[in-house]
């Protein structure tokens, strides 16, 4: 493949192109192994001569959005503009990345290599790509929510000329911090939430750690097949960090156990409620590349993993059934235990070692390069994320040459989900100021 070979077809009042391109797996070997990225875009009839703006998910490792309705930012987006939606590589319909196709390149050291081409850089690199192959020299709009923000960051230190205007939702990385400057602020903030949460429902943290030792001693398996371990369900407190997180953790610690003859076990309902939150099957890349996406000229050396010891709540061998320590669910962290117990992700889990080891990752961001003229930047910044720390945020916004921060603490992390047609038009209207 090429050239952009796109197909189409009509959906309620749009046309949707599907465009496939194939683009070098390693852009500073344009000559070299080539992999396929796949976009969908979308054009509301009469939308024909609108711009475009390209929307970057979060992730790492998360493909684009499969919209069953044209609702909520998309479609107050497609009021003003054409929406290419991404696959960024190794996911969706990209050339894809996981524990079948990563493992067939060879061993460990071959695996790491390829993975570590799976960086912004690489995404930005894809997405120059593909603009020229759809507008030619035109800029185009970008829209990034979490993940999506760092990769525009990345873009426009190195080809703001590109980019018309960008929109950033819950995405304003820190532009030199490492792994561990993100994770110290992410488990205190997480320890906020955990307390918030417990503030709420005040049942749930007994029932957690009376989960937590029951799993010590019973073995219970998720449908995956794999045992559910105490150290493993604590990590069902990523959703700390969404809109609707407290109400989705309390439906399954409110009551996890049935008696079966006489003996407690945990309901079947709530190891699939559980298995969903805890599997990477569909996104084995979030795992695999998360600490990598803060990897700037040093390694990372499991930064999460070696710093929860040392928070209060977050030891690994904590005791649950010590009531005179705090007992907290984990958040956006990947452990390198995690790795080998998920069976998605344990064939990855050598290669994974070696990232985390890697200590000649690039540069990703450049401070001179965002200071410099450049388009205007509309970002919302939530005050509660527990994820994008506020401080790194407000400091990369104050760095920028012209940043427009709407700060909120109406919205977690996922604002963009809960209401994205509002968060949207607002910060439309801020880049158009």
């Amino acid at each position: 493949m090429s050239a952009l070979e796109t197909a189409d077809h009509r959906r309620d009042g749009h046309r949707v192109l599907e465009h496939r391109l194939a683009v070098p797996l390693d852009h500073a070997d344009p000559a070299g192994e080539r992999i396929t990225i796949f976009a969908r875009e979308i054009v509301r009839d009469g939308g024909e001569d609108l711009p475009h703006l390209l929307y970057l998910q979060g992730g790492p490792g998360g493909r684009a959005d499969r919209p069953a309705q044209l609702t909520g930012w998309l479609d107050r987006a497609l009021r003003d503009y054409r929406v290419v939606l991404l696959d960024q590589r190794g996911t969706g319909l990209s050339t894809p990345a996981d524990a079948l196709t990563v493992t067939a390149r060879g061993d460990a050291r071959a695996q790491a290599d390829y993975l570590a081409k799976f960086r912004a850089d690489a995404i930005v690199d894809d997405a120059e790509r593909l603009r020229e192959a759809l507008l030619g020299g035109t800029p185009w709009s970008l829209l990034g929510q979490s993940f999506g923000g760092f990769v525009i960051t990345r873009y426009l230190s190195v080809a703001p000329h590109a980019v018309r205007e960008a929109l950033v939702t819950g995405g304003l990385p820190g532009l030199t911090a490492g792994a561990e400057d993100v994770y110290r602020r992410t488990y205190a903030l997480t320890a906020r939430r955990n307390r918030q949460y417990f503030a709420r429902y005040p049942g749930d943290e007994a029932s957690l750690r009376l989960l937590a030792r029951h799993l010590a001693d019973t073995v219970e398996l998720l449908p995956t097949g794999e045992r559910l371990t105490p150290r493993r369900v604590r990590q069902i407190g990523i959703r700390l960090g969404a809109d609707l997180g407290f109400d989705a953790l309390h439906y399954v610690l409110e009551d996890p156990f049935v008696t079966v003859g006489g003996t407690r076990r945990v309901s079947r309902a709530v190891l699939a409620d559980v298995g969903a939150l805890l599997s990477h099957a569909t996104n084995p890349l979030y795992a695999v590349l998360h600490e990598a996406i803060y990897a700037q000229g040093r390694a990372t050396r499991w930064a999460a993993h070696r710093l929860r010891e040392h928070v209060d709540g977050f030891a690994e061998d904590a005791d649950p059934a010590d009531t005179s320590i705090p007992f907290f669910l984990t958040g956006e962290h990947v452990y390198p235990w995690q790795l080998r117990e998920d069976p998605a992700l344990a064939p990855l889990a050598d290669a994974a070692d070696l990232l985390a080891a890697k200590d000649d990752f690039p540069v990703l961001y450049d401070p001179e390069a965002l200071a410099a003229d450049g388009p205007p930047v509309a970002a919302a910044v939530y005050l509660d994320d527990m994820f994008v720390p506020f401080d790194l945020s407000m400091a990369t916004a104050e760095a920028l040459h012209d940043a427009r921060p709407w700060v909120s603490n109406d919205y977690a992390h996922d604002g963009i989900r809960t209401d994205g047609a509002r968060i949207l038009d607002r910060l439309i209207a801020l880049a158009r100021r």
